[in-house]
């Protein structure tokens, strides 16, 4: 008989989802550690130009604002960074409790762009919330090889991992999320990763 994983009395909940804050255009230069002097210039020399649907978009989601769905829409149908502007609408959706158009909209992503680190990242969220914990870690562990400095992703990987009974794993992908956190936030594995220690002593002793 395996040994049974005593997870804290209040566990805490995973990390929610990661929204799209700079479009791929923006990232793929950063990423590249490329700067872009000219149109840092001409912001300041100059009258900002029209937005576009996604940046339209992202500045009424940052406010709350509902109108962000019909312009992520728009901005979809504009071919305007369309696999950020699903990954967006997707946490929307999901946010309204729309939890099958959340999954279309996830997946229409990742269908645009394969190695959409935060639509993998959303959409293994998603599974995790409906207790598909196997696609859940299949999409964060993708997600980690696109990216591997978000902490929060390590953490959510951890908890599913631990919930497997893959409790070596779940240590190890754990203390990463803990070398990755702020001190404050790093806190919060500490009573999972107690009970994987005790898991595991247990299991050697056994």
């Amino acid at each position: 008989m395996g040994v049974i994983l005593e997870l804290p009395k209040r566990a805490p909940e995973k990390f929610g989802h990661k929204r799209v804050r700079k479009h791929k255009q923006q990232r793929d230069l950063e990423r590249a550690g490329q700067m872009n002097l000219f149109l840092a210039e001409a912001r300041i020399l100059s009258l900002p130009s029209r937005l576009s649907p996604f940046e339209e978009a992202l500045l009424l989601d940052d406010r709350g604002n509902d109108a962000a769905i019909a312009l992520y829409r728009a901005a979809i149908e504009a071919g305007d960074y369309p696999a950020d502007s699903y990954c967006n609408l997707g946490i929307l959706e999901s946010q309204a409790g729309k939890i099958d158009d959340a999954f279309d909209c996830f997946t229409k992503s990742l269908g645009l762009d394969p190695v959409h680190f935060e639509s993998h990242y959303n959409i293994g969220n998603l599974f995790f919330d409906v207790g598909e914990l196997r696609s859940a870690r299949v999409h964060y562990q993708i997600a980690k090889g696109i990216q591997n400095d978000f902490p929060n992703l390590y953490f959510n990987l951890g908890l599913v991992l631990a919930l497997e009974k893959s409790h070596e794993e779940a240590r190890t992908v754990l203390m990463k999320y803990k070398r990755l956190a702020s001190e404050k936030e790093a806190a919060k594995a500490d009573g999972i990763l107690e009970a994987l220690e005790n898991a595991l002593t247990m299991s050697d002793s056994s």
